[in-house]
């Protein structure tokens, strides 16, 4: 109970702090800390906490487990949008069923999903989640979640595949998640190591910080329907369906509480990057991030007394 309050404490304040700031300090202030998030801070502190984690276990069932989590949100969401059709009688626009169909689906499994699994379940079992987040979430947004978007969208530009491809391939934290599991076997002066340490966790406190921004500069509260659908698939149905069944699977204690906090992640913002590129439905996106994050405030303790 003290790790939830403590973990409370620190990522609504933190996130506080950058929605204040990102209501005062220009636009281009969250950019370039995402940027230099996403090409240095994220990337070395993956190597820090790689020196101080376990791999041992079935480690490796972490990204099929996000793969399994994401086709099944994609499941729920078609049946959600049936349903929404045959009480309705109007079939949603395909740009509403895109959005719906990308943030049931895809979870911010590492700006916010690395802080909240290192809080509770701390740096022992981080691999757990980097495996998740690296090897399964990313390459599932940018991959199905871009087809997904092409799908639905109105905007073709065939270009996109090639970029994203090439994205993918270029992404620092994936260099330096391969260069972190070797990395950890070289033995390296205890200041450096300290210093190590310390910078993750500041990156840790800045990516919060970045969430806060990122929120400040989203003011749209509509299509609260379709928004109910798709976060109580992802943030409900989909972790509760596969959280029962990881003991079958061989996951039990600490690993299986890192896996069941990634797949209940709120909706990421990659889903509104994938929006805006195919010109989906923008508010959706928009409304399911502010309101997930906040769902997320209510459903941790719900993951924590269950399993």
């Amino acid at each position: 109970m003290v790790n939830l309050l403590e973990l409370y404490v620190k990522l609504i304040g933190l996130v506080l702090v950058g929605f204040f700031l990102g209501r005062k300090l220009p636009n281009t202030v969250p950019t370039r800390l995402g940027q230099w998030l996403f090409w240095v801070g994220v990337p070395i502190s993956i190597v820090s906490f790689l020196r101080q984690t376990d791999l041992s276990g079935q480690i490796w069932i972490a990204p099929a487990i996000a793969y399994l989590a994401i086709l099944l949100g994609a499941f729920f969401a078609w049946l959600g949008i049936k349903g929404q059709t045959y009480l309705s009688n109007t079939i949603p626009q395909k740009s509403t069923q895109g959005s719906l169909f990308l943030a049931a689906m895809i979870g911010n499994t590492g700006y916010l999903g690395f802080p909240v699994t290192l809080a509770m379940v701390g740096k022992e079992y981080f691999a757990w989640a980097l495996f998740y987040d690296l090897l399964g979430s990313f390459p599932g947004a940018y991959a199905l979640g871009v087809a997904l978007g092409a799908h639905f969208g109105t905007h073709q530009n065939h270009n996109q595949f090639t970029q994203v491809a090439r994205a993918i391939i270029i992404n620092p934290a994936l260099w330096s998640f391969g260069f972190g599991l070797l990395f950890r076997q070289i033995a390296i002066p205890p200041i450096w190591e300290f210093s190590l340490d310390k910078f993750a966790w500041s990156t840790v406190a800045l990516s919060l910080i970045l969430i806060g921004m990122r929120l400040s500069k989203l003011n749209s509260w509509g299509n609260l329907p379709q928004v109910g659908i798709s976060l109580g698939i992802k943030m409900l149905i989909v972790p509760l369906i596969l959280g029962g069944i990881l003991p079958l699977l061989g996951l039990t204690g600490p690993a299986a509480k890192v896996v069941l906090l990634q797949m209940a992640m709120p909706p990421a913002f990659a889903s509104l990057v994938i929006a805006e590129t195919f010109n989906l439905d923008r508010n959706l996106a928009v409304t399911t991030l502010s309101l997930g994050f906040i769902l997320l405030l209510l459903t941790l303790p719900l993951w924590l007394w269950l399993f």
